[in-house]
């Protein structure tokens, strides 16, 4: 799949789409097993938090779960030619109202694992027309490709931030 150009995207997504390196479905169906085996070795660290007011890694993975959805979402709605203005979401207070906490980090890696199989027989059946497809959400203009990359990239975004900040 051919990576989206800048115009395909509010400027904000450039970070995730940049840390996709090669054949982004390929990248997609590797996270969903490499992933999960990553945080199930945090399992000492779940609730842990590296400063006051950031999330703990089972938090993190909680958004990351719930990014996923709200993208697919997305994806799914333009794929499909919907012209209506998404609405944006506060992931901070998603996860003040979830209980990520009350969670062990192999149920939630293992809830990842499904959510991105599953979501990978939807990016796996997109033609190039519907990849090519948009649409708005918090009246920003983005295509379907761009939503793919940004899948890859938003997991790879926050292991990363792991590595750095959590271990």
């Amino acid at each position: 799949m051919n990576r989206p150009q800048t115009q395909d995207y509010p400027e904000w997504y450039k970070g995730y789409i940049s840390l996709v390196e090669g054949d982004v479905a390929e990248m997609l169906e590797q996270q969903a097993t490499s992933f999960p085996n990553f945080i199930n070795t945090l399992v000492e660290k779940g609730d842990y938090a590296y400063a006051p007011g950031k999330w703990t890694i089972k938090e993190m993975v909680g958004h990351i779960i719930d990014t996923e959805r709200i993208m697919v979402f997305r994806l799914t709605s333009f794929a499909r030619n919907e012209k209506a203005n998404l609405n944006s979401f506060d992931e901070d207070a998603y996860v003040l109202n979830a209980h990520f906490k009350d969670r062990s980090l192999f149920s939630l890696g293992e809830e990842f694992a499904l959510l991105r199989k599953a979501n990978m027989f939807l990016i796996n059946s997109l033609t190039e027309d519907e990849l090519n497809r948009n649409g708005h959400s918090n009246n920003q203009h983005i295509t379907v490709r761009a939503l793919v990359f940004i899948l890859a990239g938003h997991v790879q975004h926050h292991t990363n931030i792991i590595n750095e900040r959590y271990l």
